[in-house]
C-alpha cells in the first residue's frame, strides 16, 4: 500500500509541475516572431539592394496574396505572418491541452470535459 500512496503523491507533484498553455498567449508570441523574422528578412534583401532580390521570398507570394519582396510587401508579409504564425500556435497549445487533460482525466479517473468547455 505505500507504493501505491508514493505514486499517488508523484502524479499530484506532477499534475502541479505541468501546466496548461495559455494559448491565447503563445499565439501571439509566435505571431510577433514569426512576422518579425519575415519582415526583417524582406526588408533585409531591399537594404541589401543587388540585382536579383529574393527569388525565393518572393515564391511565399503564391501563399501571401499582395505580398513580394517590396517595402509594401513588407508590411504585407508582416500581417499575413503574424496570422500564421499566430494560428499554428493555437492550434498546438489546444492540442498541447487536450492531451494534458486526457492524460490528468485517465491518471486521476475524474469525468471531466475537455478545456474549453469547463
Amino acid at each position: 500500500m505505500a507504493e501505491k500512496d508514493r505514486i499517488d503523491l508523484e502524479w499530484k507533484i506532477l499534475d502541479r509541475a505541468v501546466a496548461r498553455l495559455r494559448a491565447g498567449v503563445l499565439a501571439v508570441v509566435f505571431g510577433m516572431s514569426a512576422a518579425c523574422a519575415l519582415f526583417g528578412a524582406t526588408v533585409w534583401l531591399l537594404i541589401r539592394d543587388s540585382n536579383t532580390i529574393g527569388p525565393h521570398l518572393n515564391l511565399l507570394g503564391n501563399f501571401f496574396p499582395g505580398y513580394a519582396v517590396t517595402w509594401p510587401g513588407a508590411f504585407i508579409g508582416f500581417g499575413y505572418a503574424f496570422l500564421t504564425g499566430a494560428v499554428i500556435a493555437w492550434c498546438i497549445a489546444w492540442i498541447y491541452n487536450v492531451l494534458i487533460h486526457l492524460r490528468h482525466k485517465r491518471k486521476s479517473g475524474r469525468k471531466n470535459v475537455l478545456p474549453g468547455g469547463e
